[in-house]
């Protein structure tokens, strides 16, 4: 049995039919859900990868764009990211991936798909290769697709003191006008995150910035006398 039907047979096995129409309501998601939890199913396909480890970056990309693109749950996507981060594959993060991630980016077009991504796949290739990687995530910033905006705002939100500000802010001020929830969100959240390591810095980007109120109240969340 391939990785992709073990997949696929491991979420059957989970399946359940009563949580699956209320997952799908909740993400309003066109998709259906098969009603797998997030534990159960790490859990499980923890397993499977383990059991069937691919020998080639180009099969592992093969296989994460099998599960993605053949998807007929969404739980089957939530499959495809989970392996996109499994252990064995760390070593093939590089920038042969980035043109799956930015597929999986835009099709997947909703936070629950896009923000591991942006976080932690796309994040990780702007760390180790910054070089190459930060004109991208401008090109992104200024783009008209909202979901290569929020991860370009997003991609820094593990780095701490290791954040470069210049291309955070670079990246969110294309979006300040932007109206949209999500937009808004991911400015808010990654300033947050900054803010873990310079506060003040954030207050005053913030006060210069006069940011919506949504992107205000999610960036001061955790600053003292700022809420």
């Amino acid at each position: 049995m391939s990785l992709v039907d073990a997949v696929r047979a491991a979420l059957g096995d989970l399946a359940d039919p009563e949580k699956a129409p209320v997952m799908r309501a909740y993400m309003k998601s066109e998709m259906p859900f098969l009603g797998v939890q997030s534990g159960p199913r790490r859990l499980a396909l923890k397993k499977v990868f383990a059991d069937h480890r691919l020998d080639s970056a180009p099969v592992w990309r093969r296989a994460v764009l099998e599960l993605w693109r053949e998807a007929k749950y969404r739980e089957e996507r939530y499959a495809a990211v989970d392996l996109t981060g499994f252990r064995f594959y760390r070593p093939w993060q590089t920038l042969y991936t980035l043109p799956m991630y930015e597929e999986m980016i835009v099709t997947g077009a909703w936070w629950d798909l896009v923000d591991e991504l942006a976080v932690h796949r796309v994040g990780g290739l702007l760390r180790q290769f910054p070089e190459t990687m930060r004109p991208t995530m401008l090109e992104w910033a200024h783009g008209p697709d909202l979901w290569k905006r929020r991860t370009a705002i997003l991609s820094q939100n593990t780095f701490r003191e290791h954040t470069d500000s210049a291309l955070l802010y670079a990246c969110i001020e294309p979006s300040l006008s932007d109206t949209d929830f999500f937009a808004r969100k991911a400015i808010g959240w990654a300033l947050r995150e900054y803010a873990k390591t310079d506060p003040r810095e954030v207050v005053r980007y913030v006060e210069h910035q006069g940011l919506s109120g949504l992107s205000r109240r999610e960036a001061l969340k955790n600053v003292p006398g700022n809420d």
